[in-house]
């Protein structure tokens, strides 16, 4: 029998990426998606799609009408800096919203969820590196503060309800399709302001660290949880810790560029180190060593280069 997925946010970067990796994998797959960062042209022609926003009771109404098998939820209020300017905006989308679609989950009976959460929103300035999930959680911004609030209601929804679920903790995901004109994806912007001969604007002083992951490997991991039954949270991460500056300098050795960046003030709610060790769900899923970070930027670069919007 076909199994059936529900991707919530799957016209945007990472969804697209999944559902074209479920559709190729035999999945009937539905996206909801309310395009408000999304695009009609990242959604793969084999999927049905609903553009619906997850606040409305449409979407619990299309979960309970469809009873899928998996839900995989991306759809989400992704930008740090607007969680810190408006956390109830923020927790109306991140909290509220998935609130609504867990119910729905749990009356249609859907046999899985994988929650799109994060890692270093989640934990905060490390206490040790590389971060495991057993690190504390202690998030600098709204938007890390709603994602582990979801993270206890899926505990919640588990236990009291017997929804099955896994909680995906992503590092700072890039790759093709990511969205180079919001504050969220920093290859993305450089990229794109590299190809149209645009200075680069770091924030602060470019030594802050971020670990990058190459948005197939992300992919990799939801497919291996959406077929699993493990449950609880688990890193997505490849352990290596870039700057913002060393990342700069790869990017712009690539692109063949030899222009500096500018420097701007940091941005309130962002923290200085973020790393993630991932080895607990490599090894769990027999995943594959990460991409390395330069042959993952070569590749998002050459889309880059060759995408006309």
């Amino acid at each position: 029998m076909t199994k059936h997925v529900l991707i919530t946010g799957g016209a945007g970067f990472i969804g697209s990426n999944l559902a074209d990796a479920y559709v190729a994998r035999g999945w009937r797959v539905t996206i909801v998606d309310n395009l408000s960062t999304g695009d009609r042209r990242n959604l793969n022609p084999n999927a049905e799609f609903h553009e619906i926003d997850i606040r409305d009771a449409a979407a619990g109404d299309l979960i309970r009408r469809l009873k899928p098998d998996v839900i995989s939820h991306h759809a989400a209020q992704m930008d740090v800096r607007k969680s810190v300017k408006d956390p109830a905006a923020d927790a109306d989308v991140n909290v509220v919203g998935t609130l609504r679609l867990l119910e729905a989950a749990a009356d249609a009976g859907v046999k899985r969820v994988v929650f799109a959460s994060t890692g270093g929103a989640i934990y905060g300035e490390p206490v040790e590196v590389p971060q495991p999930e057993t690190h504390p959680t202690e998030p600098l911004s709204p938007y890390g503060c709603a994602k582990l609030a979801i993270e206890h209601y899926l505990h919640y929804f588990r236990v009291v309800h017997g929804l099955s679920s896994a909680a995906l903790r992503y590092a700072n995901v890039y790759g093709p399709r990511q969205n180079a004109h919001g504050e969220a994806g920093v290859v993305a912007i450089f990229a794109k302001r590299m190809l149209n001969g645009q200075t680069v604007t770091i924030n602060g002083s470019g030594e802050q660290t971020r670990d990058f992951i190459y948005v197939g490997d992300v992919v990799a991991a939801n497919l291996a949880a959406s077929e699993s039954d493990w449950q609880g949270e688990y890193n997505v991460g490849t352990g290596v810790e870039t700057s913002i500056n060393a990342l700069f300098q790869t990017l712009a050795s690539i692109a063949g560029l030899s222009i500096p960046a500018e420097y701007a003030p940091a941005k309130a709610g962002e923290q200085m180190r973020s790393v993630l060790d991932g080895r607990r769900l490599r090894a769990l899923a027999v995943l594959p060593e990460p991409v390395r970070l330069r042959d993952g930027l070569n590749t998002t670069f050459d889309w880059f280069r060759k995408i006309s919007w």
